[in-house]
């Protein structure tokens, strides 16, 4: 192990605080590197041009010029296992970037390369990154296909070899659906890509009054929600990863309820992973097996009497598997449940007070929403970070016991254009 990587290895398990990243997603998109300090405060160190282009405040997904959570998807901005590397997409040009992580955890780039993917319209939809060690191989996943997962090689020295295979998350009836992410399992064999739309609102439209249509007419002349897996039972595609880290064709499965958008397996119990749904309204706990089937749970859901879309999209599992924090895109605040066994229950809701936006923001369910999107705990588990981008803030949180959240920073962030966080 690099010096430099071990001391930053140990400033963060002395408790001395440690590292976070976020993509600011600018058309000059860059990464903001913020020291963590013991006490959970942030403090920028430095921005880092990704050699690449994000989408602005405008929002491929919706066509809408200037929206938070651009690409309806998580994972933007990850770290390589033994933190040597630094990956993030850059979604308005469809490119990947790769950065050495240095003394202080300080960045510097690498490597910038296409996904392989054109540029259709405004703005490119590379929002989702997933890394093998054991392969040496990135996945990234595309909003719009019908190429969704693309692959590129990555070599010793962190750079980045784009590759000719493709993968689609479409169906023969189902031409523009929108995946949101990809995770792999613990010991590397699959490839899990949660999805959010079977038609996206680009595409479905808008009423009048700018509300998202979310009822259409399908292929058989029966009107459908335009949200995935609401009821057919698809949400989830799953792929095997070859011995080369190519991957085999996708099986389709239930995400068990509406969208299931967010993926995240628990850190002890590597068969299991938590589902969060936007238009589920809650979270449910899967199991895989060795063939790469699943089996979900019945979904918990949260309270939602301020109204239906709810948009629980982000989700982070604590260290010792005990908490689930949910970001609540539609309500400008957190869930948090506790975990018990394969039980999940409601422990706060909501965690947190809502955080304002500046009003020209409203969700699928009709509120003024502050956008709040990726969300990332500290690996002691004392603190919760969360994107607000409307709000154009980054929240750090301490965390309670019971569940609860107390806001003990705040640092100035770009306007609706930022995503993805990821440190140590």
């Amino acid at each position: 192990m690099p010096k430099d990587m071990g001391m930053s290895k140990e400033m963060d398990m002395n408790g001395r605080g440690g590292h976070l990243y976020m993509q600011t997603n600018e058309v000059k998109n860059a990464i903001i590197h913020y020291h963590r300090s013991a006490n959970g405060t942030l403090t920028e160190v430095e921005r880092v041009a990704t050699g690449g282009a994000g989408s602005g405040t405008f929002k491929p997904i919706s066509g809408q010029e200037s929206a938070p959570n651009s690409f309806e998807g998580a994972g933007s901005v990850i770290l390589s296992p033994d933190r040597k590397f630094l990956f993030a997409t850059n979604g308005g040009d469809n490119s990947v970037s790769s950065f050495a992580v240095g003394a202080q955890g300080k960045l510097t780039l690498i490597d910038t390369k296409p996904t392989g993917n054109a540029i259709e319209g405004k703005s490119g939809t590379a929002k989702s990154l997933a890394y093998s060690p054991s392969k040496d191989m990135l996945y990234v996943v595309h909003s719009f296909g019908p190429d969704h997962t693309r692959l590129m090689s990555v070599s010793s020295d962190g750079k980045l070899t784009p590759r000719a295979e493709k993968y689609t998350c479409n169906t023969p009836d189902k031409p523009h659906r929108v995946p949101t992410m990809g995770v792999l399992s613990p010991d590397e064999k699959f490839l899990l890509v949660g999805t959010t739309f079977d038609v996206p609102i680009a595409i479905s439209g808008t009423y009048p009054d700018g509300s998202p249509i979310l009822w259409v007419t399908g292929p058989d002349g029966e009107t459908k929600s335009v949200a995935s897996n609401a009821p057919d039972p698809d949400g989830i595609v799953i792929h095997r990863v070859n011995a080369d880290g190519t991957l085999g064709e996708g099986s389709f499965q239930d995400g068990g309820g509406g969208s299931p958008f967010y993926i995240a397996f628990l850190h002890n119990r590597p068969d299991t992973f938590i589902i969060a749904y936007a238009v589920g309204d809650g979270v449910a706990l899967g199991r895989i097996d060795e063939d790469g089937r699943i089996g979900v749970g019945k979904v918990v859901p949260i309270d939602t009497s301020r109204g239906k879309i709810a948009e629980l999209c982000w989700a982070s599992v604590s260290p010792d598997d005990r908490l689930l924090y949910a970001t609540v895109f539609g309500y400008s605040n957190i869930t948090t449940f506790h975990i018990d066994g394969l039980e999940l229950k409601v422990a706060k809701d909501p965690a947190c007070p809502i955080v304002e936006g500046d009003g020209t923001f409203r969700g699928l369910c009709g509120d003024v929403s502050s956008g709040p999107s990726d969300n990332w705990v500290s690996p002691d588990g004392a603190f919760l970070y969360q994107i607000y981008g409307n709000a154009s803030k980054l929240v750090g949180y301490a965390t309670k016991p019971d569940g609860s959240l107390e806001e003990v920073t705040s640092v100035a962030i770009p306007y609706n254009s930022p995503e993805g966080l990821a440190g140590f």
